[in-house]
């Protein structure tokens, strides 16, 4: 059943309110909402699914339940991997886990797999390819003479110096030997379709879990830099092989003319979701972007000057809504996600301010390495984070918004969504009261 969000009224549970539209954001992205209409006719040869991200098992079992019902006789397998969690029913494509955002055995094993699953192809078969965010560390294959224990390292680096994800992806991808357009390399002369769910802000298709069927343009050099600009040590092989791979996959090769991909959902359509429930509900929207990126704190000292020279200037309600990826540079040793932080530098900087209220979640339930999708707050908090002696700049210090939220019991805790196109933000402003 499709989440609805009743008409606003000042009177009722704003918290409760907040909680439903995004509920309303999430059902307008989620896999089964989105495979059935594009499931194409069966090939002469076989069908073979492969796939990795968060969405990648939901997509899975929303693909099988369509192909059986149209083509129940033709031939389907496969494999996807997603998050531990993050899994779904499925009878033919075979669903497995592995660890996110640091990436593990079992994804490299994943990886392997899906290299075997189409390495023997023909020009009859075809390969559906389902990539959400999260494969990146999913189907995580190190290029040769590159250890699972290298890529780990880069990458626990990459998380914490608050790169954006199109930079780390850039690096992930010439340290790999499935993605940048690997896979699809490997499937070849077989045609390959790619169904993506982007977490991407500006939905670069290559960049979505660093475009295992898709090549880009990008090259060592370009890893290299992202890793200098912030000052990431590398043994000395794993330089090497930046500075002497060839290995990528050319986009104007002509084994991929035959291939084809879609953007299923994004971060613009959770939004336009929202917008429509919200105005249907009687509430004036404003959107800033679905691709906004930064340090989540800033963003959210500057999303609370906004909202305040709103409240001035409003006669009725207004929802501020916005997506995209921000980032934290950790410095701290607490528990966290870039939507708590974000959610903080906003109530520090708000103070209390009377009619403001606040919801931030990652789309796909997790924010982080955490158990909660985000938070949300309303003005009483600010007295209630006194009265506790929550003081939000040490916190934020610390990099630790979710104990802080969690002592307001404010953490929102969902469970794994099974779709994920990146940060929903959402700032309620109320009119000033005589």
């Amino acid at each position: 059943m499709t989440p609805q969000l009743p008409p606003f009224d000042p009177e009722l549970d704003v918290a409760d309110w907040l909680r439903r539209l995004a509920d309303v954001a999430i059902a307008a992205v989620h896999p089964d909402t989105l495979v059935a209409d594009l499931l194409p006719d069966p090939p002469p040869g076989r069908t073979v699914v492969v796939g990795a991200g968060k969405a990648a098992a939901a997509m899975a079992a929303a693909l099988e339940r369509a192909w059986q019902e149209r083509c129940p006789d033709a031939p389907l397998s496969g494999l996807v991997v997603t998050r531990y969690g993050h899994g779904a029913d499925c009878d033919v494509i075979e669903v497995l886990e592995a660890s996110h955002p640091m990436p593990d055995d079992l994804g490299e094993k994943a990886a392997r797999r899906m290299l075997e699953a189409v390495t023997a192809l023909g020009e009859d078969d075809r390969v559906i390819a389902l990539i959400s965010g999260g494969g990146s560390a999913l189907m995580t294959l190190p290029a040769e003479g590159i250890t699972l224990a290298d890529k780990q390292a880069i990458n626990r680096e990459l998380l914490r110096c608050g790169a954006p994800i199109g930079q780390m992806n850039t690096v992930r991808r010439h340290l790999s030997a499935i993605k940048g357009g690997r896979l699809a390399a490997a499937a070849h002369p077989a045609q390959v379709v790619t169904w993506l769910i982007s977490d991407i802000p500006g939905d670069v298709a290559t960049q979505i879990a660093s475009g295992p069927t898709l090549p880009d343009r990008s090259t060592p050099a370009d890893a290299l830099a992202v890793l200098e600009r912030y000052a990431i040590e590398v043994p000395a092989h794993v330089r090497q092989h930046l500075e002497r791979d060839t290995s990528a996959p050319s986009p104007d090769d002509e084994a991929f003319e035959r291939d084809d991909s879609v953007t299923l959902a994004r971060a613009h359509d959770a939004l336009e979701a929202a917008r429509n429930a919200v105005e249907e509900a009687g509430v004036i929207v404003r959107v800033l972007g679905d691709d906004l990126e930064g340090e989540a704190c800033e963003l959210g000292r500057a999303q609370a000057r906004m909202a305040l020279e709103a409240r001035d200037e409003i006669a009725t309600p207004l929802l501020i809504l916005s997506g995209g990826e921000t980032s934290v540079t950790v410095r701290g040793d607490g528990r966290g996600g870039r939507n708590v932080e974000y959610l903080l530098g906003l109530f520090e900087a708000l103070e209390g301010a009377a009619g403001i209220h606040a919801l931030a979640i990652d789309t796909d339930g997790i924010d982080g390495s955490e158990d909660n999708a985000g938070a949300l707050f309303s003005p009483d908090d600010w007295v209630r984070a006194r009265e506790q002696g929550l003081d939000p700049a040490d916190y934020l210090s610390r990099n630790d918004a979710y104990t802080f939220f969690q002592a307001l019991d404010r953490l929102i805790v969902t469970g794994p969504t099974r779709t994920n196109v990146n940060d929903f933000r959402a700032i309620l402003v109320l009119p000033r009261t005589p």
